[in-house]
């Protein structure tokens, strides 16, 4: 019951702004409640007065007063239920739009913890056991005390005697309510993990069903379903047969009270005590007064086992952000691009090791600074900390100067492009997949960034253009399309620092020549930092920074690194030489005799190995930077 009393503690204040709807539902069950006594007191009337006496000219008073209490109790409940619903469904929707906002604020970490599956289920079913517990809860709990409190009142005052004989038994539904409330607690927490299996199961089959079918996993994961779905059985088949006796044992404890009342009645108008009226009344009170109490009870165990789904929320709730917005942020300025990192560590949490060490570079505005080394040196989480997904647990990041803790995250978000190693599509339209790296843009303008991504000829080829709608995994585009409209959204966004996440990875030879010539236009008059493993882009940087080990172990350009022999030089071992060497003028040209239009209708691009997709062409005055 302490944990109960916790998490009602931490959730009531969401009912802040809605507390005058509360006490206005509170009010009509009140009168609800007054409104059923009165009906039974003149059921009472009217048996004495009309039934037993035979009296049509007796019947129509009480009969009256009995249809007006009726109505206006009617109508109150209606309206008492309709808000109390009302407020339930704000209430839901307020706590949603909070635990979603606090998840979609989380470091990458936290969702490779979670199955995203499971906190789906947070997100849905737990959300609303936390309503029943906060607001149905408590309408309820109002709604059944007030009414226990008339109806006793009422039976008490036609006669005191027997109310006390028969409320004896009256602390038998709380008594049995705590002894099963552990019990389905622990059922109910088993059965909501479960159900997050469930989906997480579903949802992990279905997202990868290409491997699931290539490699005949059928049998597996439905293996893996049965497994779930047997553990969700079990724990529902294990809290309904505990609430099935909790149920079966109050019909009985409630048959004792009314064959009781019965029977002390009986005696009673067999000695002159008590009219066939009054008994009626007073059994109908009793029979009123336990459905309350008996809903106090069970109060107790929606309230328990609501708890689990509190906690389940909570964990959320308690999953602290990696960055925060400063207390004292500076004031936005005209961002140029120039990025520094000084002597910067960092190690994700719980990982056995950091992931960097001491790292420290600058990267100059307009310039393109390519950043490598072996799988696991700590490449990736270099642009966590760019776009601040993370802050440093040593060191400083700055951008112009201005330590990147001290810059509000939406500003630098906006001024900081980040493309993902992955590529990232939403489900809905080409053009709103585009239209999200600046909302609000034109369609002229998306259109006009679609063009420079080389994407424009193959979205108007669409069945429905630019309001096709596209799905992650979609198979109506190719990789290297998809990565073009995720380069349209970053060009959209003209943010002056991009941050380039192993732009080629996943794509074979083909759609890397697709992207190519957009990347560069992306690249254009920006501060670029391209992390890859693809090094024959690494021509063209204006530097490359060799990771390894979460350490920067070397930095120069490309001729450089290759004639000193280290780490760099080992990594570009396997490339053909005429990418591990610097390439003369001639081989620009000749790379560009040999570019044609691609399969897809994008822009002019070389049809060769992927390595040799980013030749230098020969120097001209008002030659384009190159990517």
């Amino acid at each position: 019951m302490r944990e109960s009393l916790a998490a009602f503690r931490r959730f009531w204040p969401l009912t802040r702004g809605d507390r005058r709807w509360l006490l206005v539902v509170v009010a009509c069950v009140v009168v609800a409640a007054l409104a059923e006594t009165a009906a039974i007191l003149l059921f009472s009337e009217l048996t004495d007065t009309a039934l037993q006496a035979g009296s049509l000219s007796a019947f129509w008073g009480p009969a009256g007063a009995w249809l007006g209490v009726a109505v206006a109790g009617a109508v109150v409940g209606y309206l008492g239920n309709s808000l109390a619903t009302w407020t339930a469904e704000r209430f839901v929707l307020r706590l949603r739009a909070g635990v979603f906002r606090h998840v979609q604020g989380l470091p990458p970490h936290f969702f490779q913890k979670h199955r995203r599956g499971d906190l789906v289920e947070r997100l849905t079913g737990d959300v609303e056991a936390i309503e029943q517990m906060v607001v149905s809860g408590v309408v309820g709990a109002v709604s059944a005390a007030f009414s226990a409190v008339f109806y006793a009142c009422a039976a008490f005052w036609l006669r005191w005697d027997l109310a006390l004989a028969t409320f004896v038994l009256a602390p038998l539904f709380l008594i049995a309510a705590r002894r099963f409330s552990g019990r389905i607690r622990a059922a109910s927490r088993d059965e909501r993990v479960a159900d997050g299996a469930i989906t997480s199961v579903v949802e992990e089959a279905l997202g990868n069903v290409v491997l699931t079918q290539a490699y005949n996993r059928g049998a597996a994961e439905e293996a893996r379903l049965d497994r779930e779905a047997r553990a969700w059985m079990r724990a529902s088949v294990r809290g309904a047969r505990l609430s099935e006796m909790y149920e079966q044992f109050v019909e009985v404890v409630e048959t004792l009270c009314v064959l009781a009342v019965i029977g002390l009645g009986v005696w009673e108008i067999s000695a002159g005590r008590m009219t066939l009226g009054q008994l009626l009344a007073f059994a109908a009170f009793v029979g009123y007064l336990y459905p309350p109490v008996r809903s106090l009870g069970q109060l107790g165990l929606t309230l328990t086992a609501a708890t689990a789904g509190a906690d389940r929320i909570g964990e959320i709730l308690d999953a602290e952000p990696a960055v925060t917005d400063p207390v004292s942020p500076v004031r936005p300025w005209p961002v140029r691009g120039r990025i520094s990192l000084h002597g910067v560590s960092f190690r994700y949490p719980d990982a056995p090791r950091a992931a960097l060490r001491e790292v420290s570079f600058a990267v100059n505005p307009g310039e393109l600074v390519l950043v490598t080394g072996p799988s696991g040196a700590g490449k990736s989480t270099l642009a966590g900390l760019l776009t601040r997904f993370y802050d440093p647990g040593a060191g400083a990041l700055h951008l112009d100067g201005v330590p990147l803790d001290a810059v509000p995250l939406e500003f630098l978000r906006e001024n900081v492009t980040l493309l993902p190693q992955e590529t990232l599509i939403l489900r809905g339209t080409v053009r709103e997949n585009i239209a999200c790296g600046r909302p609000g843009a034109s369609a002229a303008e998306i259109e006009r960034a679609a063009r420079a991504a080389a994407a424009h000829d193959f979205v108007t080829a669409l069945p429905d253009g630019y309001d096709t709608l596209i799905a992650p995994g979609t198979a109506a585009l190719s990789g290297g399309q998809l990565q073009r409209i995720a380069i349209a959204r970053a060009m959209l966004r003209t943010a002056p620092v991009l941050v380039l996440d192993e732009p080629t990875a996943g794509l074979d030879a083909v759609a890397a020549r697709q992207v190519v010539q957009p990347l560069r236009r992306l690249a254009a008059g920006r501060t670029t930092v391209m992390i890859t493993h693809d090094l024959s882009l690494a021509p063209d940087a204006d530097r490359i920074l060799v990771v390894d080990g979460g350490r920067l172990v070397e930095e120069g350009t490309h001729t450089q690194l290759l004639a000193r022999g280290g780490t760099y030089a080992r990594l570009a071992a396997p490339l053909p030489a005429a990418v591990a060497e610097t390439r003369s003028p001639v081989d620009g040209a000749a790379a560009a005799v040999a570019e044609t239009r691609s399969p897809a209708g994008g822009a002019p691009e070389t049809v060769r190995d992927k390595t040799l997709l980013l030749r230098p062409r020969p120097p001209q005055a008002a030659a384009p930077r190159r990517l």
